[in-house]
Formats: C-alpha cells, sequence, structure tokens
C-alpha cells in the first residue's frame, strides 16, 4: 500500500502543480492577494506530495520491495543499504522523481523565500515555477512512473550498475540535480521579468542569490562526479570530456557568466537583455543536459539507456520550454533598458569580456557535445570528438578568461585606471614570474606550456590575494586598521576571492597532473615490481574475498622508494554475483597533494596479474580548488546583502 500511496500522491502534486499555476496566473489577473497565497499555498503542498512519493519510492528501494518494477530492474536484496538508498535515483525513473523533487522543492522555497518580490512579479514567478513542475511531473507520471507494480514479482532483482554502487555517486546526483534545476527560479525569475516588464538592478539582486545557490551546488556535484571517475573507473584520470560530462559543464559555465553579467545589471543598470539571455539559457542547458542523459542519444557510464519515446518527449519539453522563453524575450529585447555608458578600461568592460570569453567556451563545448550526434543523424557515420578538440579550442579561450581575472576587481566602474591595477597587481606578477620559474628550475622534464600554467595558477592565487590587500589597505595603515578592514568585509567579498582563489587552485592541481603524470603498466607474477617515477611497486599478494554481492581478487601492493616503505594499497578486481560485471578499485598512495595510483587487473596465463600504476602529482588540488570555490558561494550567500528583499527595502525607502 505504501507504493499506491506513492503512487497517488504524484499525481496529486501534479493536480496541485496545475492549481499552483491557475491560482497565481488568477492571482496577477485580478490583483488578488489571496488568489496569489493560494497558488503560493499550492506550490508547497506540491513539494510535500512529491515528498512522499519519493519516500515510498526509497522505502520500496530499502525493504527490497520487488514487486516494483523500477526496484527489481535497479535493486537485489544482497545489496548493501546505502547502495539500496541510493538505487532511489539510480534509473531513469528514479532521478527524474528526484527532478520533480527539486523542482518542486525550489517552487515552494520561491513561494516561502519571496515575500518581497513585489507582488506581481513573485505571483508569475510562482506560475512559471509551477507550469514547469507541471510539465515534468505528467512526464514521470505518464511516461517514467517509478512507483508501476508488476503483475508477477521476481524473487530477485537485477541489481543497480555496479559501477555506480559507491558513496561519492551516491551523493553525487543529488547534488548535481539541485545544482541543474536551481537554474529553474532564475529562468522563471526572467520569464516574469520580461511578462511584468520590470528588468532593473532590483531584479538582478533577486536573481543573483537563485543563481549562486545553484552554481555552488553544480560546483559541488560537478567535483564528487570528478573524484568518482578518477578512483572508481580505474583509468588514472578525472576528466574525459565525456558528452555526459560536458552535460553538467555547460550550465556550470552559463552560469557564471550570469553571476558576473547580473552584478552589472545590479551596480549599473547595464547589460539587461544579456543576464535575462543568460538566466533563460542557464535552465535550457540544464533540460539539454537532461536529455542527453536520458534520451539514449549517448553511450557513456553516466547515461540513463531509455526507449526512444520517452527521449523525444524530453526533447518536446525541452524545445517548448525554451521556446516559449526565447520567444518572450525575443518580443519584450527591443524595449529593454540599456544602462549606463561605460569606459573600454573599467569594471563593467572587464564583466563584458569575461561573458564574452565564458559564452565563446560554452558555444566550443556545445558544437564538440552536439556534432557527433548531429553527423551520425545526418550520414549514419559515428565519429568522436575528444580531449584534442577541446585543449585547441576550449583551452586558449579559458586562459585568456584566466589571465584578465585578478585585474576585473581593481578596476573602478565605468571608467577605470589602467596603470593603477598594473601597480596594485606588481607584486602578484612577481609571484607568478617565481612561481613559474621555480618549476622550471625544480620540475623535470622541461615543458613549457606546463610551466606557463603553473604560472598562470600563481597569478590566480596571487591576484586573489592582492584584491584582498587592496580592499583592506594592508600595509599602508596600522595594523590595528588593516584588522578592522579585514574583519569589516562583506562576506560577498570573502566570497569572490575564495571563489578565485579556489580556481587558482584547481588550475595548479589540473596543470601539474596534467602535464608531469608518469604511467607504467606491467603483467606482474607475485612478487614482481615495476617502477614508476621514483618509486617501486611490488605486488606481495592476490587473495580471493567475498563482498555483501561481489567476489574479488584483493591484491596487497608495497610502495617504496629508494628502499624504504611509502605506503601500502589493497586494489581489488570485482565481479558481481548479480550480472556479472566486473569493476576496478582502485588504491590510492597520498603523498603530500600528490597520489600513487594503482589499479589491479586481470589475471592473465601463468599466474600474472595486469598492473596499472601512475604518478599523479598535485591531484589533490584538482578536487581541492572546487571545494574552496563552493565554499566561496556558501560564503556570499550568507552576505545579508545577497537577501531576497534589500532591493525591496531601498526602493520602499526611495
Amino acid at each position: 500500500m505504501i507504493a499506491e500511496a506513492g503512487a497517488f500522491a504524484l499525481i496529486l502534486a501534479l493536480a496541485l502543480s496545475i492549481a499552483q499555476v491557475a491560482l497565481s496566473v488568477a492571482g496577477r489577473i485580478r490583483r488578488s492577494a489571496p488568489l496569489a497565497g493560494a497558488g503560493e499555498g499550492a506550490a508547497l503542498g506540491a513539494f510535500l506530495a512529491v515528498a512522499v512519493a519519493f519516500a515510498a519510492l526509497m522505502h520500496a528501494f530499502v525493504i527490497s520491495d520487488f514487486s516494483v518494477a523500477n526496484v527489481a530492474q535497479n535493486s537485489h536484496s544482497a545489496k548493501p543499504l546505502l547502495y539500496r538508498v541510493a538505487g532511489t535515483w539510480g534509473s531513469h525513473e528514479g532521478s527524474m522523481l528526484l527532478w520533480c523533487l527539486a523542482l518542486t522543492g525550489f517552487g515552494a522555497a520561491v513561494a516561502g523565500l519571496g515575500r518581497d518580490l513585489p507582488r506581481g512579479l513573485r505571483a508569475v514567478t510562482v506560475a512559471t515555477q509551477g507550469l514547469l513542475g507541471a510539465v515534468f511531473l505528467a512526464y514521470t507520471v505518464f511516461a517514467s512512473n517509478p512507483l508501476t507494480r508488476l503483475l508477477t514479482p521476481p524473487v530477485e532483482g537485477r541489481s543497480l550498475n555496479p559501477l555506480l554502487q559507491d558513496p561519492a555517486l551516491a551523493v553525487h546526483p543529488p547534488f548535481l540535480y539541485a545544482g541543474y534545476v536551481g537554474m529553474s527560479v532564475v529562468f522563471s525569475l526572467a520569464v516574469a521579468a520580461l511578462v511584468e516588464g520590470r528588468i532593473d538592478a532590483a531584479w538582478s539582486r533577486w536573481v543573483r542569490p537563485w543563481a549562486l545557490a545553484a552554481w555552488s551546488l553544480l560546483t559541488v556535484g560537478i567535483t564528487l562526479g570528478a573524484f568518482w571517475a578518477y578512483y572508481e573507473l580505474g583509468w588514472g584520470g578525472w576528466w574525459f570530456w565525456d558528452p555526459v560530462e560536458n552535460a553538467s559543464f555547460m550550465p556550470w559555465l552559463i552560469a557564471t557568466a550570469l553571476l558576473h553579467s547580473a552584478v552589472v545589471t545590479e551596480k549599473r543598470g547595464a547589460l539587461t537583455g544579456w543576464t535575462v539571455f543568460l538566466a533563460l539559457a542557464a535552465f535550457t542547458f540544464s533540460m539539454l543536459g537532461a536529455f542527453l542523459v536520458r534520451s539514449g542519444v549517448l553511450t557513456s557510464v553516466h547515461a540513463f539507456a531509455v526507449d526512444p519515446t520517452r527521449g523525444v518527449l524530453l526533447l518536446i519539453i525541452l524545445g517548448v520550454t525554451a521556446g516559449l522563453g526565447f520567444t518572450l524575450f525575443a518580443w519584450r529585447a527591443p524595449n529593454l533598458t540599456q544602462g549606463g555608458m561605460f569606459a573600454p578600461i573599467s569594471r563593467e568592460s572587464a564583466l563584458v569580456m569575461n561573458n564574452i570569453l565564458l559564452a565563446a567556451a560554452t558555444a566550443t563545448v556545445l558544437l564538440g557535445t552536439l556534432y557527433p550526434l548531429i553527423r551520425e543523424a545526418m550520414t549514419g557515420e559515428a565519429i568522436s570528438v575528444g580531449p584534442p578538440y577541446f585543449s585547441l579550442t576550449f583551452t586558449p579561450l579559458m586562459v585568456a578568461l584566466l589571465v584578465l581575472l585578478p585585474a576585473g576587481p581593481l578596476l573602478a566602474w565605468k571608467r577605470g585606471d589602467a596603470r593603477g591595477v598594473v601597480q596594485r597587481l606588481w607584486v602578484a606578477l612577481l609571484i607568478a614570474a617565481g612561481t613559474g620559474l621555480l618549476a622550471l628550475a625544480l620540475v623535470d622534464p622541461k615543458k613549457v606550456f606546463g610551466i606557463l600554467g603553473v604560472a598562470l595558477g600563481g597569478w590566480l592565487i596571487a591576484g586573489a590575494i592582492a584584491e584582498l590587500v587592496e580592499r583592506t589597505r594592508a600595509f599602508r595603515v596600522s595594523a590595528g586598521e588593516t584588522w578592522r578592514r579585514l574583519t569589516g568585509l562583506p562576506r560577498g567579498a570573502w566570497g569572490m576571492t575564495f571563489a578565485h582563489l579556489g580556481l587558482g587552485v584547481f588550475v595548479l592541481g589540473a596543470v601539474f597532473e596534467t602535464t608531469w603524470k608518469i604511467e607504467a603498466a606491467e603483467a606482474l607474477p607475485v612478487g614482481g615490481g615495476l617502477d614508476v617515477g621514483a618509486y617501486h611497486v611490488s605486488l606481495d599478494a592476490v587473495n580471493p574475498v567475498a563482498g555483501p554481492n561481489y567476489d574479488a581478487d584483493r591484491g596487497l601492493i608495497t610502495v617504496t622508494r629508494k628502499g624504504q616503505p611509502v605506503c601500502k594499497v589493497e586494489p581489488e578486481r570485482r565481479t558481481y554475483t548479480t550480472g556479472g560485471q566486473t569493476t576496478s578499485e582502485v588504491g590510492l598512495c597520498y603523498r603530500g597533494a600528490s597520489h600513487i595510483y594503482l589499479v589491479l587487473g586481470e589475471r592473465r596465463d601463468g599466474g600474472t596479474y595486469l598492473v596499472r600504476a601512475y604518478w599523479n602529482p598535485w591531484a589533490s588540488l584538482i578536487f581541492l580548488g572546487p571545494v574552496i570555490m563552493g565554499l566561496g558561494g556558501l560564503i556570499s550567500l550568507s552576505d545579508r546583502r545577497l537577501r531576497m528583499g534589500v532591493g525591496r527595502r531601498k526602493e520602499q525607502a526611495a
């Protein structure tokens, strides 16, 4: 009966989302606060109903109720509890229910936290959010219902894909979906602003916290996915420009551009049309990601292979939703105010250049992702676009952006002083040059692009610190005054510093790992060894072990350097009893920020085992940097200036 209650709650959520649209629209047309308030209540009710449906599905997974088709296809009674819970969103149907949970949750948040929005703008925003919820709930109820019963339940289920049975993958989708769907609020606010004809500094101030929250969640979600790919797939890397990776990266790039563009709209009233366009594009790219992952057009460990009919439905949803939004934009765009003028050398110009480069980078990723699909559909010829394409197109754009980034916050609004900025950044320039020269002196082999990349990472970190020094006037005023200014800095400023600092940390890690990585592979007998960089790897033993739902060969590997023991790791090669799929569990030996990465391969003739070893220098920084960036977003969100209603209070005071 719990599954039936969940199915009923899902249908109830659809009805409440439709009521949310109707009541909010009626409240706006009639200027009726009670009707608009009823629409907001329906938004909360829709979220609670989806939460009940989600809890019912999770209960079915936890107790292994194989009479539910989704559980029978994606779970097994021998699975550990964590992965039975994660199985709730480990399938197409479950992931769509998670999407609906996040979508209605953000709708309820807008209804509850948007009290300081103007009444008309709030009503249209809630109505738009309800319409999005109704569309995706209808798709889930009628095309991808996760609570459908089986007439003849099996004794056991098929289990979840073993590659997805991992702690990082258990929490990766909720963060990623929260980031994806968080863009829906920005989309709804953009539609409401176009309908109401109200796009100004106050509107951009309402947009920023929602965009920042979605950006932060998406940053964490992408990082968790990259870390999972790094230690679970066993190929020694963390990013392969897989189309599904790109599907999550494109909304992140657009959201980054939106955050910077919204600042210009808030402070100077400029770029209003562009900011609205980015707000619409951010959720459009999120929906594109949903289509790519769930349509069956991609073959990937990240993708859900579903029947083409549901893929076509998702494509229709994407086309209609994005089409209506951009049609409204095209209709209203000529009436948008242009805002104040600014000089070519100014903070506005720096942020415009930031947006141009981010938009161009997104376009290159989009082309590299969709071109193989379009070509195959038109000619039947399958091609792949891999890292070489992105290295030639995406990387130069990002390098240009990162070179300019530290200068932007130091430029004045409207008219800046380029010479003054150079004077403020000369220490950062020296630190960047010193970082590059140090790499040139100490790191071998000498690689020009790698050394320049290290200097770029040093430039970003030093530039972020220089901006903080400039704000506090450190070394120019007394220590007490510097401390007073430091503790008095708004949290938004701290958040920006952490975000830029984290980006520099990531660049250092990514450049070092990709440039000076060392790989070695050899079929070893027990007792044999191989060298990787300055380390010697010995295969001491291989023993069979039995897991809760798999059998494995577990290796014991000792790592030494100059005869001295460094660490012992136990990589595994697992074979899952249900389905017979084989996976590798990587052994990681941490050496400061660097990793010795070890993979135990299949058993060969003669009793040998293929052992692959990688020396990944500074690899920890690749994952630490985005964590710092996400922390910066969280700090900025705590800034009272970003809370909803600041603009309204100022407006009322005026």
